[in-house]
């Protein structure tokens, strides 16, 4: 019944854009007070710094490439860090239970409190910056696939060791299945957790990056080149959490989508 009343993509769509150019429309009254755009920016400058880096100038692409690079390492290193540490506790109780105060403590640490220790190690250069963000990336994808190994129905195993499945037969056939679910729900954030780490790690110090961009920004009151990189970072982050997606769809194809479960 519900379904319905479910309104259509294009339904969707448009009420999506009439609400981003009200909020557009909104910004630009607000900023022809000189005092609140010094603080709030201006959206026709701030388009314009846009189009300049993008077009005129092009001097966006080696920093933005910088950014892009390590939101991408940390993403894949902190997800197959998480997935391998996920699986390892979740199918052992010996080790989560040796392991759980020191990953709860490490979980709990400020990750900004980080970065100049991994500036000292690996030094101005993409890896300090790929550390702080793999340390926000790696624990949401791990306890994602560890709840998700943990739920694994104690029913199915049994059946499944019935019928003569080796362990290596259940990580593939029951455990992986069972937590590809909860590490997909994860890897939307975890992008997200990528660009910001990148970021912080660059406006904590570099010498290049969107994050030194803002940063430089700030330094001179330029509070529309700062919106115009949170701007170009929003959709980038956008961009990977829509490929995060489109992957998750394809690999997922077994699930029941939510109208082919009500029917059942």
């Amino acid at each position: 019944m519900w379904q319905f009343l479910k309104p259509r993509a294009a339904t969707m769509r448009l009420w999506q854009a009439l609400l981003l150019i009200a909020f557009f429309g909104l910004w630009h009254l607000v900023s022809r007070d000189p005092g609140l755009a010094f603080f709030f920016g201006e959206p026709i400058k701030v388009m314009q710094r846009v189009w300049r880096w993008f077009v005129t100038d092009g001097d966006i692409y080696r920093h933005l490439n910088i950014t892009l690079i390590e939101t991408l390492l940390a993403f894949v290193i902190g997800t197959v860090a998480g997935l391998a540490g996920g699986l390892w506790l979740g199918l052992s109780r010996l080790a989560s239970a040796i392991m759980d105060p020191f990953i709860t403590a490490m979980n709990s640490m400020p990750r900004v409190i980080l970065a100049p220790i991994f500036g000292m190690w690996f030094g101005l250069g993409i890896w300090s910056k790929v550390a702080l963000a793999v340390t926000l990336v790696f624990f949401i994808v791990f306890y994602n696939v560890y709840q998700g190994v943990r739920e694994v129905s104690p029913t199915l195993l049994n059946n499944a060791r019935m019928l003569g499945a080796s362990n290596r037969q259940l990580l593939r056939y029951v455990y992986l299945p069972s937590a590809t679910s909860w590490v997909f729900s994860s890897l939307h954030t975890s992008v997200g957790l990528a660009f910001v780490g990148a970021v912080v790690g660059e406006y904590l110090g570099s010498a290049a990056g969107v994050g030194y961009l803002i940063l430089q920004a700030e330094g001179t009151f330029d509070v529309n080149t700062v919106f115009a990189g949170i701007i170009v970072l929003t959709i980038f982050a956008l961009l990977l959490d829509g490929a995060v997606g489109l992957v998750e769809r394809r690999l997922m194809r077994w699930q029941p989508t939510s109208g082919e479960s009500g029917q059942m």
